[in-house]
């Protein structure tokens, strides 16, 4: 069979949209190996942290989550910590000093397949109502106390849609995006978004937040971009954002801009009679 240049063209052109329709088959099959880097840990793992700090299990559909828990004797507050992408509690759950100085609670989770969570992470909405598992199983024990929700990268999406839920005195979103299908496109702008599972749309959630936020991303974020912040920051009625210019994406939490941020954020807080009061502080 004689191929002529018309019909090698047309040939090609067939191969590449096999292979981008390949592609994106997979994408939208894939997409937890694409979003998700857990660490996992076995069983039998023991976290380094200190005596007062308890390790909980919680039961879901399908699962247990792995849940670590800073408890005081008589917290003002507590820190209900989602974080992001990669990892585990076994690094993730750091600068406990802080908020024992603070007198905040720390509750932190593992999603599925993370650490010592057992199952797999196979939907958004998955996601949410494990993130409310968790705090179900916590919420009693903080009833007119201080509530702040921190997310991470990841975790910002989840904490932005649990702080419309539950609306808290602060919610704090570390590294921020405006939404999944967004930054997609910024990073893989062959990929149509409408095959994206998880759209985690945090823009659209803050702008359902009635409390008070902080939004604090590094200015060196190429993960990222602060615009991000920025975007979110248009849509949240009561919204500040702290810029770090000379932080990344993975080490904002290592800039002392970062910790003063948050020890003047939540030392601010505290709830009398189920109102609100801030503290003011000079300059």
């Amino acid at each position: 069979m004689t191929f002529t240049l018309p019909r090698l063209i047309a040939l090609g052109a067939l191969i590449a949209v096999l292979f981008y329709a390949a592609a994106l088959c997979w994408i939208y099959l894939q997409q937890e190996k694409l979003l998700f880097a857990p660490e996992r840990l076995p069983s039998d793992h023991r976290f380094n942290v200190g005596a007062d700090v308890h390790e909980l299990s919680v039961p879901v559909p399908g699962a247990t989550l792995s849940v670590l828990h800073l408890r005081l004797d008589r917290p003002k507050g507590v820190v209900f910590f989602l974080h992001g992408n990669a990892g585990s509690l076994d690094t993730w759950f750091v600068n406990t000093t802080l908020y024992r100085e603070l007198n905040y609670d720390l509750v932190m989770l593992d999603y599925r397949g993370y650490g010592k969570s057992t199952g797999r992470i196979e939907s958004e909405a998955q996601l949410h109502a494990d993130v409310q598992a968790v705090w179900s199983t916590v919420a009693d024990r903080y009833q007119g106390l201080v509530r702040v929700v921190l997310g991470r990268s990841l975790g910002t999406a989840l904490a932005a849609k649990w702080a419309v839920k539950h609306q808290p005195e602060l919610t704090v979103l570390v590294s921020p995006y405006c939404s999944m299908s967004e930054l997609a496109q910024q990073h893989f702008p062959l990929v149509p978004s409408r095959l994206l599972r998880y759209p985690l749309a945090t823009c659209e959630d803050m702008a359902q937040l009635q409390q008070p936020a902080l939004l604090i991303h590094g200015g060196k974020d190429t993960l990222i971009s602060p615009q991000h912040s920025e975007r979110i920051r248009a849509r949240a009625p009561r919204a500040q954002v702290l810029r770090i210019e000379d932080a990344a994406h993975n080490d904002v939490h290592l800039f002392d801009a970062y910790t003063q941020a948050l020890r003047q954020s939540l030392g601010a807080l505290n709830v009398k009679n189920n109102q609100l009061v801030t503290k003011s502080h000079p300059g």
